[in-house]
């Protein structure tokens, strides 16, 4: 997971390298990032599925196999088409491994003190790799070259494959007996959700090429809920779904689902609009701009390794998350005062202490999204949960970047220099960011209310 993780920010600081090297058009260039972003967050929810049936031993090994020899191919790329190949086939990897993780940690760690401390460390790969690829992002490049931004996977592949075969039990030992394609082997229903997922990625990565009320996005749009649709038709009526429909009447379920697409969305404007503005706005390189966010990462991991379970089994998962929702809303509120000329060490990095709300969020959600899930679900509790996240990202994306780049072409138009214009930008992204995150803080209240039979907070 920490490959994974990686790999999704360590490519956005070299991406100018790669440009210059293999030739890419500015539009061709965001593939690079597209195209893995497609195919992992349509693949999930089906890889999870496919956990359940065919066993999660099996689909993480073969996920991480996938992901390990795809970055082999990315590393030797000679040209665009090439790269954007090897991506795609990377997100596909990352979708069968990351799909069935969480399955296997909540099937292996049954008792609820050693499953909170499993899922904080699971949760620290996820909110703080981010952060660490950027900073390794930054040095592979300046240091040796763009290419090792994919060779650096190639030693964690194999130790994790070589670790996993060895320490993982077998199939029948993770919670469930592997039962075959005959026991939900639902082609229809897979088809309409994979596809419907690619092409509703697909739509919202190119907004920010067509715009929103272009007769693309509102056409492809429309094609992928139609899809999902008749997806979630199909799955009342099949006889052996891919996605039994009981797993949806979990409020637990639904409401760590939408909480994490919320608050994954708002909190891209902090992970990456930050780094752009300390790049663009404060000239900070690649190396730079990483070890600037790495405080962050930091504080992360040490809320979420060190206090996060402890805080949800004394408090509560639902009080952890609140606590961790309020504290990122004040981050990003602080951050849409941010200015042009901003000092490093006054204006941004006392900001980096709030981001301890991630490390809060992140494992108190992971356990309210995987707390109903069953030994037979749990993979597609865990590939849904995934789902829920590349969403986020995925809209986050296309809203927070498309509303910033407009705010500060209207304030380049009235005569702001270029560093105002886009600090205006990105100040409009963060404060939307913040929006989002009070939408997440609403839903976490009211749907995930305290429940009869979960751990209580102890007092006293």
């Amino acid at each position: 997971m920490l490959m994974i993780v990686l790999d999704g920010s360590i490519v956005t600081v070299a991406m100018p390298a790669i440009q210059d090297d293999l030739g890419f058009t500015p539009a061709g260039l965001s593939w690079v990032v597209n195209a893995y972003l497609i195919a992992f967050g349509s693949l999930l929810l089906l890889a999870g599925r496919l956990g359940d049936l065919l066993g999660r031993k099996r689909v993480f090994l073969a996920g991480t196999g996938v992901f390990t020899a795809a970055s082999l191919l990315a590393g030797v790329a000679g040209s665009p088409a090439v790269l954007i190949a090897a991506r795609f086939l990377q997100g596909v990897g990352s979708a069968m491994a990351a799909a069935v993780s969480l399955g296997i940690l909540v099937t292996l760690f049954t008792e609820p003190a050693e499953r909170a401390r499993a899922i904080a460390v699971f949760s620290f790969t996820g909110a703080a790799g981010a952060s660490i690829g950027q900073v390794a992002g930054g040095l592979l490049t300046d240091a040796l070259s763009w290419h090792w931004i994919f060779f650096i996977n190639l030693p964690i592949g194999l130790a994790a494959l070589a670790l996993a075969v060895r320490v993982l039990p077998g199939d029948s030992g993770v919670g469930v007996r592997a039962r075959g394609l005959a026991a939900g082997a639902d082609v229809i229903g897979a088809l309409l959700i994979t596809a419907g997922l690619m092409l509703g990625i697909y739509t919202v990565v190119e907004v920010e090429r067509y715009g929103w009320v272009s007769a693309h996005t509102l056409g492809l749009g429309a094609l992928a809920v139609a899809l999902v649709g008749a997806f979630v038709a199909r799955q009342a009526s099949a006889a052996t779904p891919l996605m039994p429909l009981r797993i949806l009447r979990s409020r637990a379920v639904v409401g760590a689902n939408a909480v994490q697409m919320l608050m994954v969305a708002a909190l891209f404007s902090f992970q990456i609009i930050l780094a752009l503005h300390l790049q663009r706005v404060l000239g900070y390189g690649a190396g730079e701009t990483g070890l600037a966010m790495l405080p962050a990462a930091v504080v992360i991991g040490a809320v979420s390794l060190g206090v996060s379970a402890r805080l949800n089994a004394r408090f509560g998962e639902r009080n952890v998350l609140l606590t961790g929702l309020l504290l990122l809303i004040t981050l990003l509120v602080l951050l849409t005062r941010i200015p042009a000329d901003a000092d490093y060490a006054t204006d941004v990095l006392p900001l980096m202490l709030l981001a301890a709300g991630f490390g809060l969020a992140l494992p108190a959600l992971t356990s309210l999204g995987m707390s109903d899930a069953g030994e037979e679900d749990a993979g597609l509790a865990s590939g849904l949960f995934n789902t829920a996240q590349q969403i986020g990202m995925a809209v986050g994306v296309a809203v927070l970047s498309t509303l910033a780049a407009s705010r500060s072409e209207r304030l380049l138009a009235d005569g702001a220099t270029e560093a105002e214009a886009l600090t205006g930008g990105y100040r409009l992204a963060f404060g939307v960011g913040a929006g989002l995150l009070v939408a997440a803080f609403v839903v976490a209240y009211t749907v995930l209310g305290p429940r009869r039979g979960r751990v209580r907070p102890r007092t006293g």
